[in-house]
C-alpha cells in the first residue's frame, strides 16, 4: 500500500520503520530536511520537505494515488487539517494523532464530521495499558483481546516458583486452571513452546487467558495477586501522567503527580481535582523520600527524557518495593533497556504503531477475515493477532488437530459470542468467531496465512 506520513518526530519515525518492515511504500512529509535525510538513510522511505497541510506538498508526495495519510505532527490542529485536505485532494483513508484532552473528549464528533478513518492518542493508549498492568502487580505487560474478555499477560518466573521445572503438559492438572503459554524468552532465545516444554526460573513467559482464569493462574503459581496497588506516584506532569491519573479516577488508588513547572501544576490541579499535585523536581531523592518512596505501592516514571526515567527506576528499585512502570520513547537501545530491572516498560510510540499497523493490515485484507487487534511481543520478535472470521475459510469447521499449521504458530484463544475458549486439538473455528494467533512469523494479514 502507498502510505503518506506527515511528521518525522518520534511517533512518525517509529511508525515509518514498522510500516517499512511490513513492505509498504512510505513517503514522509516534514518541514525539516535534515530529519528526513537521517530517516531515509536508515530505512527505505521517500522524503518530501514542506508543510504537510499544503495541497501542493501533498500532491508532490503523491496523495492522489495514496491509500492512507497518517498525520503525526505535534499539533492536533495541523493533523486534522492535513487529514481534511488529504480527503479532498486524494480521497484516501486518513488517520490523525490527537493528544489534547479537550479534543479527545469530542473525538467521536470530530471523527465523524471530518470523515477520519481512525484517531490515535499515544498517551491515552499507553495509559490504558498501564491501568491493565496495575491490576496484576506481578505482570510485566498486559494486553487485551476479545474486547477485554481475554488478556495476554507477560510475567517472569522467579526462583522457587511452582512453575520452575514444570512441563506445560502438567500445568492444567497441577494448577487446576487452563492457560496457554504462547512464548518463552530464555536469555536471547525466543521459543514457541509445546506440551513437552519445561519451564525454568528466569524465563519470561507470555500467556493468554480470560481475566478470572488469569487470576487463578497467578494464585496457583504463587505470584502476587492481591490488589496491592493502593497508591501511585507519577513523576512528570505531561500528557501521560494526565491520562493515567484520569484512568485511575474511578478506582480507590491514591495518585500523586510530581511536576517541576509551576504553571503546569496549576493546570493539572484544575483538570484533576482529585489528584495531589506536587510542585518539585521528581528526580530529587529527598523529595521522593518525603512523598513516600518507601511506602508507595507503584511508581510511574513519565518525564520527557528516557535517561531520567531509567535512572529514576533504578533508584526506586534500590530503595523501594513498589511496582515500577517506566516510559521509554526511543527504541534504538531496546535490547539494552530490556536487560535492566526497571519494571514494566511502556513505549507509547510502539503502542501507537501496533494499532495503526493492525488497521493497515485489515485494509490490506481481502480473504474474509480481518485483523482486529495486533500486539508485538517478545521485543518485537513475535506477534499476537486477533482475527474476526467473516466468511467461509479453509480453517473453518475442522478440528485444530487436522490443520496443517506453519511452524512456530499457536492458536491461543477462540471467542465464540461471549465465551472465551482456551483451545485444544478438538476445538473448531466457526464463522463469526474471534481467533487469537501468536506467531514468530511477522506480517500475517489473514487467518488462512497460518496454514502451511
Amino acid at each position: 500500500m502507498k502510505i503518506i506520513i506527515v511528521g518525522c518526530g518520534k511517533v512518525g519515525s517509529t511508525l515509518a520503520e514498522h510500516l517499512d518492515q511490513e513492505g509498504h511504500d512510505i513517503t514522509i512529509i516534514d518541514r525539516h530536511g535534515e530529519k528526513l535525510k537521517y530517516l531515509s538513510e536508515r530505512i527505505d522511505v521517500l522524503g518530501v520537505e514542506g508543510n504537510g497541510a499544503s495541497i501542493s506538498v501533498q500532491r508532490d508526495a503523491g496523495v492522489k494515488n495514496a491509500d492512507i495519510l497518517i498525520a503525526t505532527t505535534n499539533s492536533d490542529e495541523l493533523n486534522l487539517l492535513c487529514c481534511l485536505i488529504a480527503k479532498k485532494a486524494g480521497n484516501c483513508q486518513t488517520i490523525a494523532r490527537i493528544r489534547d484532552p479537550e479534543y479527545y473528549n469530542e473525538m467521536r464528533y470530530i471523527r465523524d464530521e471530518l470523515n477520519l478513518s481512525m484517531v490515535i492518542n499515544p498517551e491515552q493508549a499507553a495509559a490504558a495499558e498501564i491501568a491493565r498492568i496495575i491490576k496484576f502487580p506481578s505482570a510485566m505487560k498486559v494486553d487485551n483481546f476479545a474486547r477485554g474478555r481475554a488478556e495476554l499477560i507477560k510475567i517472569g518466573i522467579p526462583e522457587g516458583s511452582m512453575l520452575d521445572g514444570m512441563r506445560l503438559s502438567e500445568m492444567e492438572a497441577k494448577l487446576k486452571c487452563k492457560v496457554l503459554i504462547c512464548t518463552v524468552e530464555r536469555g536471547d532465545q525466543l521459543l514457541i513452546p509445546h506440551g513437552d516444554f519445561q519451564l525454568e526460573a528466569g524465563d519470561i513467559v507470555s500467556f493468554i487467558a480470560p481475566h478470572s482464569v488469569a487470576l487463578s493462574f497467578f494464585k496457583a503459581s504463587g505470584a502476587n495477586t492481591s490488589n496491592s496497588v493502593k497508591s501511585i506516584i507519577l513523576v512528570g506532569g505531561g500528557m501521560m501522567s494526565y491520562y493515567v491519573a484520569k484512568r485511575l479516577e474511578e478506582t480507590k488508588i491514591s495518585v500523586k503527580i510530581i511536576e517541576q513547572d509551576f504553571e503546569r501544576c496549576q493546570k493539572l490541579s484544575e483538570m484533576l481535582p482529585q489528584v495531589m499535585i506536587i510542585n518539585g523536581d521528581g528526580t530529587d531523592p529527598r523529595l521522593l523520600d518525603e512523598e513516600g518512596l518507601g511506602v508507595v505501592d507503584a511508581f510511574g516514571n513519565f518525564t520527557g527524557i528516557d535517561e531520567e526515567n531509567i535512572l529514576l527506576a533504578l533508584y526506586e528499585k534500590e530503595h523501594s518495593k513498589a511496582k515500577l512502570i517506566t516510559k521509554i520513547n526511543r527504541i534504538t537501545f531496546e535490547e539494552v533497556i530490556a536487560g535492566l530491572d526497571i519494571g514494566s516498560i511502556i513505549n507509547p510510540n510502539s503502542i501507537t504503531s501496533d494499532n495503526i499497523v493492525s488497521f493497515v493490515r485489515a485494509l490490506n485484507n481481502s480473504k474474509g477475515s480481518n485483523v482486529e487487534t495486533l500486539y508485538k511481543i517478545a521485543k518485537g520478535r513475535a506477534e499476537a493477532l486477533e482475527f474476526r472470521v467473516r466468511e467461509e475459510a479453509k480453517v473453518v469447521g475442522r478440528p485444530l488437530a487436522e490443520l496443517n499449521l506453519k511452524p512456530d504458530i499457536i492458536i491461543a484463544c477462540i471467542t465464540k459470542g461471549n465465551k472465551v475458549i482456551t483451545p485444544d486439538g478438538q476445538s473448531v473455528i466457526e464463522k463469526g468467531d474471534s481467533v487469537v494467533i501468536v506467531s514468530a512469523e511477522r506480517g500475517l494479514n489473514d487467518l488462512e496465512d497460518i496454514l502451511a
